[in-house]
């Protein structure tokens, strides 16, 4: 069993996020399913599909919901998700972090907090002059 993987993102970028990841590698070695969240989107009813797919994404070792800007709508509604030990959110997707999670599908939920978090920090670097050297 592996660790399910929900990303909750405005629009269609945690679609996109997928998308090209699973191109880059091949792909997606973990149960994933993508939420997304429209300017008009009733939060409490996204609210409930979160939970549905939070529920069909556990088969035992938790959920990891990934989410883009913090404070914001998907935010918020992934807050609400958080069962310590079950489900972990963390805000400020990107390519980085996903490659990252995508490459360690054999950790746990613990374990694959601790790798997603240094891969989307990891992944941000100032691109000076010397780059294009």
């Amino acid at each position: 069993m592996t660790i399910g993987l929900l990303i909750i993102t405005h629009n269609h970028i945690g679609d996109d996020l997928v998308a090209t990841a699973t191109a880059m590698l091949g792909l997606c070695p973990l149960a994933t399913e993508v939420l997304s969240v429209t300017q008009n989107a009733d939060p409490e009813t996204t609210l409930r599909k979160a939970r549905q797919s939070v529920a069909a994404l556990d088969q035992g070792n938790g959920v990891l919901v990934l989410t883009d800007i913090y404070g914001s709508t998907p935010s918020n509604i992934a807050c609400h998700l958080i069962d310590s030990g079950r489900v972990q959110v963390i805000a400020g997707v990107n390519l980085p972090m996903l490659i990252r999670i995508l490459n360690y599908p054999q950790l746990g939920l613990a374990e694959l907090v601790d790798k997603a978090i240094s891969g989307g920090k990891d992944g941000v670097l100032y691109c000076n002059p010397v780059c294009a050297g």
